[in-house]
């Protein structure tokens, strides 16, 4: 039985958290983000979406 291959997201930060809401930041850097124009590629799910959501005007979000 083959196992069912999980939808990835790449999720890259493009604008800075300087001046962002301090529950943004923690949101950017809980996520994995070290720096501008950094990705990280996470399980697309319920939590990921959530968190998404929140920062969507900081990052771009891609089907992997």
């Amino acid at each position: 039985m083959a196992a069912k291959k999980e939808k990835m997201l790449k999720i890259t930060l493009v604008k800075s958290v300087i001046g962002a809401v301090p529950k943004n930041r923690a949101i950017v850097e809980s996520m994995g983000f070290k720096k501008l124009n950094s990705f990280v590629i996470l399980p697309d799910n319920a939590a990921t979406r959530g968190q998404i959501q929140k920062i969507a005007h900081l990052v771009k979000v891609e089907e992997v």
